[in-house]
């Protein structure tokens, strides 16, 4: 049998997992980034499976400095510090690598690639064929007849094996060798080694092809012409130093066994146990389960599979777990009964069987996402473990209405309580079938959300981290997304019945997981009184909509585009010439090559100067085209995300907005929206104000009544904090900016000026969110000095607040989470850093997060409440809207003074804090006029 030995450099296969899953991290159930441990580990077991190696070692840098370092003291100080995550997780993968039961391979004063270098030439000459498991394009110089490269291949899904053949072909040369004659004169701005400056790559390898080595370059200098002999010739040391920095070194004191390396088979008990204390459940089962099922449907892949996530040689990570299509079937080794049905006499059956419940699961299939418009394709249901039960709707409207009115009684007990997952989207799609789904609503979502706030709660997700199992994808059923793309009802009934059935059998176990989960983090109020309740009111906000004036819009439209075009038209005249103002490059070089507004410009890796916003901003005043392009910039914002964008979003039934309101997307606990985003509609400007004049009541029988917390954020930071003075302002109703701005200054309140009590507003504002003298005074275009005296002051008069600030961080770093008034948890991971940045962005959020939680809970709170009473009271008004701190509302003017009543008392009670709330009320025509 040939002998294989398979060298793996840690840290570039480490790396490259951790930021494979950048936008979609992998986190355990303790919250730990376990992204790069996962990345590496399914590499280790593709690269064992495909290739049968018979030896295999990993190599490791040590976090010291090496001879490279001695020989240039900048070698590699370009690099930014290594991630938090990566630092935590080497221990583990080292940890998971003795289970294995293969060799860490690391020595003092040298890198990795001169590791495996050595001992790559050592095996060679012991007859082995060695494969270098690397991206690295250095190791290229080390490849011969039985050494290769083992790596991704750019542009597509597929692994490659570089050899001599290959090396040679791609740098134009005869020897692989000669690789790091290249790097010589290039350079190697990762390493932070430079070469022959103007010399790149192309330049390098058509050197070193012409002449052989960086020798015989120098010696034949004279051949070249202009710049690039000039480079050569004056940089000669530099080059010099370049070659040997990025030669790997082939003499490594480390010794050669080949029996310690020999991959043997694992230990399986070390490994579970780290796989465990990881959440790595599908794996542990992929590795260590020892039966498996034959499958009809395709094999079910993990969450990052749906992703699109690619292993670290590009193929898809794969954790198999297979599935039969029958009523009664086994995954793994644990039984499952679905049923369909189908029949008049099982509906009923089941009808009755589920109103003699206190709980029951349900899920709903539908043609598509939007709940206006889609149809209800079927319902399934689950109460008891490994069981669930599928109904098919008809696809005939009236049909449909008749069978899932069958089920009405039963939706709308309020004595039964409903399970679902993302459940908004089932109450709403039922709701367009004449049902209003009431009793104690538990979502696992959100159950999720309030216990790790920062993680994904997708079910998929849940699936996996709470029950070792990954639910089968959509795209099974009716295909990736796009013009090919089934409809659920496309679906055969026996694959549609196994899906939604497992669906709703999957979130009734879920629910028994997370529920005792939320008792042991004391998230039990916060769960039952906020966060269930308030389902029930968006999903009727979101049905109920808002009316838009899209005439209003329009000619809103028509007057934008002139101040645009007028705008344009002075950039013109201020920059002498005419451009693509859209375009950075064009606008880089207008301002910067020909106005030289700033003699010290950025450049992006394009070499491209930046025109980003805060580049800009940071500008404004320098010249009058900055501004201009400020402007035109914020008005072509305008016309395209509101003015023309609120138009097409009306729906064609309703002739409303319906926009859809999310809890758990913020790790703070506010809300979000989207189509639109109504947390966005500027408000600060003139042409931004506009936009709400759009937004109208139903009918002329309704007013628009808007209601907004004031000051809400400081009023309960006066409340955490106990700050004496600031209690005192707010208790005597005092402007708490002028307050503020007569403390800091020192004068009577009769004396603050509209400029002082701007600046104290703006201090009051940013301390909440940690600001600095630096920040400050770019926010108010003033001195540091001024802006640190600003904030001494602050603390002068406001000690209390410090003491909260300080008091935030040390809890945070005690306990590694801060908590809201009404407990809601903010995980603070890097709270700890030895990075100073990372950890800032972190002591800033153990600042703010009780702040900007405790607000979101007291506002959903009010909500919750609200809704309650015009139940109660059968009241027609509706509420329309969540933004911020304000809440709108669609009133009847009958009930004008009664809606003001409510609102103004549940908000304004809907928390004891030891300042009141208060709450500002108005009414219109409009949102504009309202508030």
């Amino acid at each position: 049998m040939s002998k294989k030995l398979f060298l793996l450099d840690a840290y570039a296969l480490i790396f490259r997992s951790h930021y494979a899953f950048i936008r979609n991290p992998r986190f355990n159930s303790k919250g730990m980034n376990t992204s790069a441990i996962f990345g590496f580990v399914n590499t280790l077991e593709d690269l064992i499976k495909r290739e049968n190696p018979t030896h295999l070692g990993v190599a490791f840098d040590l976090r010291v400095p090496t001879f490279r370092h001695e020989m240039f003291a900048e070698y590699k100080a370009n690099r930014d510090a290594t991630p938090e995550d990566i630092i935590a997780a080497v221990p583990y993968i080292k940890n998971i690598l003795r289970a294995y039961n293969i060799p860490i391979l690391e020595k003092e004063r040298f890198e990795a690639d001169d590791v495996i270098g050595t001992l790559a030439k050592k095996a060679e000459q012991h007859g082995f064929t060695v494969y270098m498991v690397t991206p690295d394009k250095d190791y290229g110089q080390l490849v011969s007849d039985n050494i290769f490269m083992y790596k991704p291949r750019r542009g597509d899904n597929l692994l490659e094996v570089v050899g001599k053949t290959e090396i040679c072909k791609y740098y134009s040369i005869a020897d692989p060798m000669q690789v790091k004659d290249i790097l010589a004169l290039w350079g190697d701005v990762s390493d932070n080694i430079p070469g022959a400056p103007g010399i790149g790559e192309k330049t390098a390898i058509k050197l070193i092809s012409e002449f052989g080595s960086v020798e015989n370059v120098f010696a034949n200098s004279s051949k070249l012409k202009g710049k690039q002999r000039e480079s050569i010739e004056q940089n000669q040391a530099l080059v010099e130093r370049a070659k040997i920095l990025v030669t790997i070194a082939l003499d490594v004191p480390i010794d050669f066994n080949e029996d310690d390396l020999v991959l043997n088979a694992p230990d399986k008990d070390k490994l579970k146990s780290l796989f465990d204390e990881l959440d790595f459940r599908m794996l542990s089962q992929k590795l260590f389960s020892e039966t498996s099922q034959p499958s009809q449907i395709q094999a079910k892949p993990t969450v990052q599979q749906q992703h699109q996530q690619l292993d670290l040689f590009g193929t898809p990570i794969v954790a198999v777990e297979n599935v039969m299509i029958e009523n009664f079937l086994t995954v793994g080794t644990v039984p499952h009964h679905y049923e369909a049905v189908v029949t008049s006499k099982q509906r009923t059956e089941l009808i009755e069987k589920l109103s003699s419940l206190s709980e029951f699961c349900f899920d709903t299939e539908t043609t598509g996402l939007d709940t206006i418009d889609s149809e209800i394709v079927g319902m399934s249901f689950s109460y008891i473990e490994h069981e669930a039960y599928y109904v098919p709707v008809p696809a005939e409207r009236g049909d449909a209405m008749a069978l899932v009115s069958e089920f009405k009684a039963v939706f709308e007990n309020g004595n039964i309580g409903k399970t679902g997952q993302n459940i908004k989207f089932d109450i709403l799609m039922l709701k367009s079938y004449g049902i209003n789904v009431s009793g104690r609503i538990f979502d696992t979502m959100l159950a999720h959300y309030l216990i790790q706030p920062e993680l994904r709660h997708n079910m998929n997700f849940l699936a996996e981290t709470y029950l070792n199992y990954s639910p089968v994808p959509i795209e099974n059923l009716i295909g990736k997304k796009g013009r090919n793309q089934l409809n659920m009802r496309d679906v055969p009934l026996d694959q549609i019945a196994e899906y939604a059935a497992e669906d709703a059998d999957v979130t009734w176990q879920l629910k028994n997981k997370l529920e005792p989960e939320l008792k042991k983090n004391n998230l039990i109020n916060l769960s039952v009184n906020i966060e269930m309740p308030l389902v029930n009111v968006l999903a009727d906000i979101e049905y109920t909509g808002v009316s838009i004036d899209s005439d209003a819009l329009n000619k809103y439209a028509v007057q934008l585009t002139e101040d645009i075009i007028e705008t344009e038209k002075n950039i013109f005249e201020l920059a002498g010439m005419e451009f693509n103002i859209a375009s950075p490059k064009q606008l880089g070089e207008v301002l910067f090559d020909k106005l030289k507004i700033s003699v010290d410009a950025k450049k992006t890796k394009s070499e491209q100067y930046s025109t980003g916003e805060e580049i800009l901003e940071k500008l404004a005043g320098e010249h009058p085209i900055i501004d201009k392009i400020l402007e035109y910039r914020s008005l072509r914002k305008l016309l395209s995300t509101y003015i023309e964008a609120l138009p097409k979003l009306v729906n064609a039934k309703t002739n409303k907005i319906h926009a859809s309101f999310n809890q758990a997307v913020t790790s703070t606990g506010r809300l979000s929206s989207n189509n639109p985003n109504l947390q966005n509609i500027p408000v600060r400007e003139a042409r931004g104000r506009e936009i709400r004049k759009a937004f109208i009541p139903s009918d002329a029988d309704h007013f628009f009544l808007s209601a907004d917390y004031s000051q809400v954020e400081l009023r309960i930071m006066a409340h955490l904090s106990k700050d004496p003075h600031m209690l005192e302002a707010f208790k005597n109703n005092e402007d708490i900016h002028t307050a503020t701005a007569s403390k800091i200054y020192g004068i009577p309140l009769t004396e603050v000026t509209n400029d002082m009590r701007r600046k104290a507003k703006t201090a009051n504002f940013g301390i909440i969110y940690g600001i600095s003298a630096f920040g400050l005074a770019q926010r108010l275009s003033i001195s540091r000095s001024e802006a640190k005296q600003l904030i001494d002051g602050y603390f002068t008069n406001y000690p209390h607040v410090r003491e909260y600030m300080e008091k935030s961080i040390r809890e945070a770093r005690d306990k590694g989470y801060v908590e809201t008034i009404m407990g809601r948890r903010r995980y603070l991971a890097d709270i700890n850093s030895r990075n100073a940045m990372t950890r800032g962005f972190a002591e800033r959020n153990a600042i703010n997060a009780p702040i900007q939680g405790s607000a979101a809970d007291i506002i959903k709170l009010a909500m919750v409440n609200i809704h309650k009473q015009f139940s109660k009271h059968n009241l027609q008004s509706k509420m329309v809207m969540q933004v911020h701190d304000e809440l709108n509302f669609d009133v009847l003017k009958s009930e004008v003074e009664q809606v003001k009543e409510i609102v103004r008392y549940e908000m304004q009670n809907a928390v004891s804090l030891a300042v009141p709330l208060t709450v500002e009320i108005g009414i219109g025509m409009n949102w504009l006029e309202a508030h």
